[in-house]
């Protein structure tokens, strides 16, 4: 959404984003503990949330170098917890009382009216924990009839070669982009590589900064039929 003036995922800041024109709205979405995809880009909630003073004691400790840090992971909250926090004080304080919003209530917000360009974030982490986002994300995608809707073009995006292999398989028919970070550059840096990526991606999303390095890849993904959408931080 129009994040620079809005918080990030937020009602608010997806109307914004439609009202300027955006043709595309990224969700990034993660699981609750209760199997529900909800709009936010973090494995956790503390920095765009009050959690720590809604559940303080809900946290888990991980390492972080030689310090121990504090982390309320999205993944161990329900759906009905989550709802409880203030997404918007973090940002400014006209903001406050903002709510995270479920992908169904993202699709029910810019439906008809903008695309969908959600991305699954951290598969891995879910995996382990025996989670299938794929599974979810499709279910909510066919509920809502979006694998083919012309007044919402649906892209999904991810960093994760096993998310997008699984959702070649579920949703066929709704695009695929394989995200590209700097530190794995080399899983394009051929004209080979692009092709084995064709067979289950529709199109790469590497950072810029790689193509500046390797203007090259744009030529060899258009040879194997692949989109390029660029990004940066």
């Amino acid at each position: 959404g129009a994040s620079a003036y809005a918080p990030e995922h937020s009602a608010d800041a997806y109307r914004l984003a439609m009202a300027q024109g955006a043709d595309f709205v990224e969700q990034d979405l993660a699981v609750t503990k209760d199997g529900v995809l909800v709009s936010i880009h973090d494995l956790t909630l503390e920095r765009t949330t009050d959690v720590e003073e809604v559940f303080p004691t809900r946290f888990v400790e991980e390492k972080a170098g030689d310090k121990v840090v504090r982390r309320w992971l999205v993944n161990d909250f329900t759906l009905a917890e989550i709802k409880q926090l203030d997404a918007g004080s973090w940002m400014d304080r006209r903001f406050a009382g903002t709510r995270i919003l479920t992908f169904q209530e993202a699709i029910d917000l810019v439906k008809g009216k903008a695309g969908l360009y959600p991305e699954l974030k951290d598969p891995e982490f879910y995996r382990q924990r025996g989670v299938d986002p794929v599974k979810l994300f499709a279910e909510v995608v066919q509920k809502n009839r979006l694998e083919a809707d012309p007044a919402t073009p649906l892209i999904l995006q991810s960093f994760d070669e096993a998310t997008l292999k699984a959702a070649a398989l579920d949703l066929p028919t709704v695009p695929r982009v394989f995200l590209v970070s700097p530190p794995d550059a080399g899983r394009i840096d051929a004209p080979g590589k692009l092709k084995e990526i064709a067979a289950w991606a529709s199109g790469i999303g590497p950072n810029k900064a790689i193509l500046e390095k390797t203007p090259d890849i744009v030529a060899w993904a258009h040879a194997a039929k692949l989109t390029v959408t660029p990004w940066t931080f």
